[in-house]
């Protein structure tokens, strides 16, 4: 029993001897993987899927052809290209575009319209998935992203249109942004527009006119130097001139005197009443006559439709001469009456000077058959001094 044990031992011992020695770090790694890794894990490490093979048989081009397409596909973009592209997301202080380029473009809050009014921000001049067009604006960064802009196209855009509203002369219509001690600002097409306060009617530049929408022209369009002046006075005066003619008499308000006369304003128009065109009678002191804020009626004598400068009488309207100085209010409760007897006089000295040009022409007709043909051969000039009787008559 002895010498059975003693042979199987001495039998290990010698096949251990030409076994490979493995180092016991080793041996400890391979277990503790093989303790990690269940069957399931190892079962889908090796697992690499279906196999599926990928015919072009019957198509127009294979994978040669799409790898050349692709390698051939410019996405190099120049600084003041126009791309569309349609906004994906807001970002901090702009909003991410894509224009199809290999990166996103930016989109900053102060190119994303021609006219950003105080405390807007980005998401109240675009929308998320809004398509237009855009101008790049600068190169690539290292990130290869471009930053592109919606008010540059929106500014060249904008003055075609100023340029052709300039050349119709067309009146149209603005809101005033702002005001400052000249005059006032107005948004005309994005476009900043100056109102000078000589220019605006019935009104001044102050605080109050701010968000008022008021009739314009244009008084000078220069592209060159971002140069845009605008009229009210102008865009009024063309509306109501056209209903104006002479003869008229219109109702008004004196807003100033001068020491030649008032300056009445007559529907946010302004017209002058001359020193000369109140009353018959000589006038030492307007203001006894007159006063600021004063109601009137006045009669047009003449009008500028170019330049919107009206002419105004009230002597035209005196029932008798002096009749302003000595009472202002009866002459403007009787105006109309007295308005249509000053017509009634023209006219019938207009047919009377009519009727007396045409006697002379048809006196000079008689003279000219009494002439006999001596006479005529005589040498002198017989329609000289009819000649000059009419002259002196038409004068």
């Amino acid at each position: 029993m002895k010498l059975s044990t003693a042979l199987v031992l001495s039998m290990a011992m010698g096949a251990n001897a030409f076994a490979p020695s493995v180092p016991a770090s080793q041996s400890t790694t391979a277990l503790n993987a093989a303790e990690i890794l269940s069957r399931f894990e190892r079962l889908k490490k090796n697992y690499k899927g279906p196999q599926v093979v990928a015919s072009s048989e019957g198509l127009d081009f294979n994978y040669d052809d799409f790898a050349a397409a692709v390698a051939e596909t410019d996405y190099s973009f120049n600084r003041n290209d126009v791309v569309k592209g349609s906004i994906v997301q807001y970002d901090n202080g702009g909003c991410i575009v894509d224009i199809g380029a290999k990166a996103s473009a930016f989109l900053p809050t102060q190119e994303s319209s021609l006219f950003i009014e105080q405390g807007q921000t980005i998401e109240s001049t675009v929308e998320i998935d809004a398509e237009m067009e855009f101008q790049i604006i600068s190169e690539e960064d290292e990130n290869g992203q471009l930053l592109v802009s919606v008010r540059r196209i929106q500014y060249r855009q904008a003055w075609e249109k100023v340029n052709a509203q300039q050349t119709d002369d067309e009146v149209f219509e603005a809101k005033v942004v702002a005001v400052n001690r000249g005059g006032a600002i107005c948004l005309v097409e994005g476009l900043r527009a100056f109102l000078p306060g000589s220019h605006l009617t019935g009104q001044l530049p102050t605080e109050d006119l701010i968000g008022q929408t008021l009739p314009l022209k244009f008084l000078e369009v220069n592209q060159e130097d971002n140069k845009l002046v605008v009229s009210n006075r102008r865009a009024v005066v063309e509306q109501q001139m056209s209903d104006l003619s002479r003869g008229d008499i219109i109702g008004g308000l004196v807003k100033a005197l001068k020491p030649y006369g008032a300056f009445v304003e007559v529907g946010g128009m302004s017209g002058l009443l001359h020193i000369s065109q109140i009353s018959y009678d000589r006038i030492e002191d307007l203001e006894k006559v007159l006063q600021p804020g004063q109601q009137v009626k006045c009669m047009i004598i003449d009008h500028d439709k170019v330049n919107g400068r009206i002419a105004l009488s009230t002597k035209t309207l005196e029932p008798e001469p002096g009749d302003m100085l000595r009472d202002s209010a009866r002459v403007f409760e009787l105006a109309e009456e007295t308005a249509k007897k000053y017509h009634e006089r023209m006219e019938a000295e207009r047919k009377a000077r009519e009727d007396a040009a045409k006697d002379i022409v048809m006196g000079l007709g008689d003279s000219l058959d009494d002439l006999t043909a001596d006479e005529l051969e005589g040498g002198e000039d017989p329609l000289a001094e009819v000649s000059d009787n009419l002259d002196a008559l038409l004068s």
